[in-house]
């Protein structure tokens, strides 16, 4: 376990180190966090009613509500294009090969890899519900801290499965995963993103029940706006995990057989 830890380490100081390199995209994404608050809060002003107001089911109004669903939505992209991206930079570097015939065992490779962009998307979620804090009224009196962190947590585990596996597909095949894309855009309308799930068509509230963000979301506002317990947010908080159970170890499998698929054919290192 100590070397494992260790492992995870030694991949987020890396790329610490080169985000370090570079000031000005971090700069840029906290005032691109501020416009993009904005934006949510002023159509919220034009769009909020007593009647959406009624359809909500947290309090906070309409920009809450959104502003949550808009930057965890970034989180499940971040988990989708992590793998992807991280197995990119290596192919691109020269450096997959050499770093998946050392010692490091393949989920410390997965997990290091993805450690530190997962931190920044943390981050990156922290500074928007800071801004809409600060400046636009976002509540933030009734937020359960601790059930906060736990549906992170959690989230991070079932989004992480749908990443290795798209990464899988890239390993494979040397282009992006189509279904990635789908399940992004499916995700924006039958997710909970930006309108409450039960106002949807029974058909599209099915594909809802089938997607990991959906139960994130409700467990997250239900933490941040409606004063939630941590028995309060049990049940999706217990979906997400029997994601994670299931997605995680067929994800781990899938990776290992496009591993093992590409070695033998000698296309490992092929863009």
């Amino acid at each position: 376990m100590n070397s494992f830890l260790r492992e995870l380490w030694l991949f987020f100081r890396r790329d610490l180190y080169i985000a370090k390199s570079y000031h000005s995209p971090f700069i840029m994404e906290i005032i691109q966090a501020l416009f993009g608050t904005a934006m949510f809060y002023y159509v919220a002003r034009f769009v909020d009613s007593p009647e959406l107001r009624q359809t909500l089911p947290q309090s906070g109004g309409y920009f809450a509500f959104a502003l949550i669903g808009f930057v965890f939505l970034d989180y499940l992209s971040a988990a989708l294009d992590t793998f992807d991206r991280s197995l990119e930079e290596a192919r691109d570097t020269g450096t997959l090969e050499h770093l998946l015939v050392t010692q490091t065992s393949l989920p410390a490779i997965l997990a290091g890899s993805a450690l530190y962009p997962f931190a920044a998307t943390t981050l990156r979620i922290a500074v928007y519900i800071a801004w809409g804090a600060l400046l636009f009224g976002f509540p933030l009196h009734s937020a359960n801290w601790l059930a906060v962190l736990l549906v992170l947590v959690v989230s991070l585990l079932a989004f992480s499965g749908l990443g290795i596996l798209s990464a899988s597909y890239l390993l494979l095949f040397k282009r992006g995963n189509p279904a990635k894309w789908l399940l992004l855009g499916i995700s924006s309308v039958a997710g909970g993103m930006l309108f409450p799930v039960s106002i949807l068509p029974d058909w599209l509230q099915f594909l809802a029940r089938l997607n990991p963000i959906t139960y994130a979301l409700d467990a997250m506002r239900a933490s941040l706006l409606g004063s939630a317990r941590l028995q309060d947010v049990l049940r999706p908080v217990g979906i997400l995990l029997l994601f994670a159970l299931v997605l995680l170890p067929l994800s781990m499998a899938a990776f290992a057989a496009a591993l093992r698929r590409t070695k033998s054919t000698g296309t490992l290192a092929h863009r």
